[in-house]
């Protein structure tokens, strides 16, 4: 039997109450074939992607890869797998799964993972974020997935919380007035700039058009030690993103609804996650969102402009000072379990994966629009973009 995806999203995307595992999602079926992609000391396994498996109903993980011997090794031992690979193209070649989750971090080999993926008829693909290094690799995965019906989820778990559609409510009902301006932060730590903006941005870069509507212009300027960034201050950035330059930068997106959006990261800004996400300033209240923190949604009654004491109050996917009626589901959606049911689903049903592969071109187009900007001094950069490559590398 196959899952109902209008149960699924009812489940997982408004109340992740997760009754819906009762049914068995391929009953009668063979289960799903899953192969793991790693790369130790490369981005390793991503957030947790390779246990993630090891729960799903329905499927089997039966090959993991990695070049590193000694990583592969422990790879097996920890997945309880017999059959392990140092050439992800072997594995695909002779497992031909069902589903390959692509797990590394650095994203300097997802293109060409996903590519090989493809190539050996996956149906599907969970993917660790970023997505890839530049849209000419984005938006050929796009139209590859499209062209062979492949269905590709990119694992910001935060796409997925339930509560996002409480927040939506809220806004709808007028509990925070008209909405004034969006702004986000990275976590500022030692990847300040550039890397922040890469790694931990993308996540709110991905969240925010859900509240303004797709970017459509942006103006960026990117700064080294307080200096605007040269020839110089380039550099190879880590995990594998390609060219970046700066330990700080300010950006602001023009947005389909009016809403403007910034976004900033400014290298050793703090000392703890307490900035890492966005607020929402209304002409009443405001909604602060907190990324993989639980609670991950907060209200109040006043904004930064209203005198008088704020009183922050947690909101759940069934509304204020609420909380979740299902105490597994924060645990379920850091573990991927959430955003991998949903993958299943959608080959099943046909239809695209909430995050899917259209939203990570979205968000990488949105870093590349940052650096194009940058490249022109700070003008203004109309969306969907003509230049397809990191704009950095044009400095060089």
């Amino acid at each position: 039997m196959k899952i109902s995806r209008r149960l699924l999203l009812k489940n997982v995307i408004a109340f992740p109450v997760l009754t819906y595992l009762n049914i068995d999602p391929i009953k009668r079926q063979k289960p799903l074939r899953v192969s793991l992609i790693g790369h130790t000391g490369k981005g390793d396994y991503g957030h947790g992607l390779d246990k993630a498996w090891l729960t799903i109903p329905g499927v089997q993980l039966v090959a993991v890869s990695d070049p590193d011997a000694a990583g592969l090794a422990n790879a097996k031992k920890r997945l309880q797998l017999k059959q392990g690979y140092l050439s992800y193209s072997e594995m695909l070649e002779k497992e031909k799964p069902d589903i390959v989750c692509i797990a590394p971090r650095f994203i300097h080999e997802h293109h060409d993972m996903v590519l090989q993926s493809i190539k050996n008829e996956v149906k599907g693909i969970y993917m660790e974020k970023p997505f890839c290094r530049n849209l000419v690799e984005a938006k050929g995965i796009v139209a590859l997935c499209q062209q062979q019906q492949v269905k590709l989820a990119l694992a910001h778990r935060n796409r997925y919380h339930p509560a996002l559609n409480m927040a939506k409510k809220l806004i709808q009902d007028g509990q925070i007035g008209q909405i004034i301006e969006i702004r986000g932060r990275g976590k500022e730590d030692h990847r300040g700039g550039t890397l922040d903006l890469w790694v931990l941005g993308s996540h709110i870069l991905n969240l925010v058009p859900i509240f303004t509507g797709k970017f459509t212009a942006c103006y960026a300027s990117m700064y080294q030690d307080n200096n605007p960034i040269g020839k110089a201050d380039l550099r190879e950035g880590a995990e594998g993103v390609g060219t970046i330059a700066g330990n700080a930068l300010h950006a602001r997106f023009e947005t389909t609804k009016g809403i403007p959006f910034f976004f900033d990261s400014i290298q050793h800004k703090k000392a703890n996650d307490s900035a890492f996400g966005f607020r929402i300033y209304g002409t009443k209240g405001s909604l602060d969102f907190r990324i993989d923190q639980n609670p991950f949604i907060y209200y109040a009654a006043r904004n930064d402009t209203q005198g008088g004491p704020r009183n922050w109050e947690p909101v759940s996917s069934i509304g204020i000072n609420k909380p979740e009626e299902d105490p597994q589901m924060y645990s379920n959606l850091m573990n991927h379990r959430i955003p991998i049911l949903d993958l299943i689903s959608s080959i099943q049903s046909h239809q695209q994966p909430l995050c899917n592969a259209s939203e990570g071109l979205d968000t990488m187009e949105a870093i590349m629009a940052i650096f194009e900007s940058q490249r022109l001094d700070g003008a203004r950069v109309p969306l969907p973009l003509h230049s397809y490559e990191n704009a950095l590398d044009s400095l060089k």
